[in-house]
């Protein structure tokens, strides 16, 4: 098996045990998650839906697997960037990034954050403490958050037309090791980060999906993960 393969197995196992706990894998077919919001029948086809809004000449779905610095929403902004130094506007093109495994903390709003440590769970820190963040720092980075100053947050790639979605699977499986390593109920614990999917991120069953949907929307494939 190559070292890619490997690493890709041992990273995904590592999500799986967040909680040190074999039982973690259960969560994926667990009924308490039946008929949450994220994955009833109309939500769901409101992902499929949603992918109806990719418009334009240029598009683009950035496979935001890991954090990796922020890189996930920084590419989505250079496309914006660089196309339209080239003469094309925001009108004619659409940036797509997937938050899927444990880049899903970028897809989370700064309560849910300070609430269950997400900074140490998913290894991002702030930079002015370097400490674990209790918030998300690229919704609406402060100075800083970003490795140069004017790249565009979430919020305001949105605003441009850029879109994001969050994958479902891998909600279940941090928010599952989230409560079991801090005593508290699955359930809630998956239903108050559903609650705090941040405002226009789309939930999707899982980010493999949304990857495949998007490519069928005429979307190119980037890998920005690391």
């Amino acid at each position: 098996m190559s070292t890619i393969n490997n690493n890709s197995r041992r990273q995904f196992i590592g999500a799986m045990a967040l909680g040190a706990t074999a039982s973690t894998i259960a969560v994926l077919t667990n009924p308490i998650y039946a008929n949450s919001p994220a994955v009833n029948a109309s939500k769901m086809n409101d992902a499929d839906k949603w992918f109806e809004k990719i418009k334009g000449t240029h598009r683009i779905v950035y496979d935001g697997a890991t954090p990796h610095g922020g890189f996930p929403i920084i590419w989505n902004w250079a496309f914006y960037m660089t196309n339209n130094e080239t003469g094309t506007k925001d009108a004619d093109m659409t940036a797509m990034t997937v938050l899927r495994h444990s880049a899903l903390g970028l897809a989370l709003e700064d309560r849910l954050w300070a609430k269950y440590n997400l900074g140490e769970v998913f290894g991002i820190n702030d930079h002015a403490t370097g400490k674990p963040s209790l918030r998300n720092p690229y919704y609406e980075p402060k100075e800083g958050d970003f490795p140069l100053p004017g790249i565009d947050g979430i919020k305001r790639l949105q605003e441009r037309g850029a879109m994001f979605c969050a994958c479902d699977l891998a909600t279940k499986v941090y928010s599952n090791s989230v409560a079991q390593k801090m005593n508290l109920d699955p359930a809630q614990v998956y239903a108050d980060w559903v609650s705090g999917i941040l405002p226009g991120i789309q939930p999707v069953p899982s980010g493999v999906w949304a990857l495949g949907r998007a490519q069928e929307h005429g979307c190119g494939y980037i890998f920005a993960g690391d």
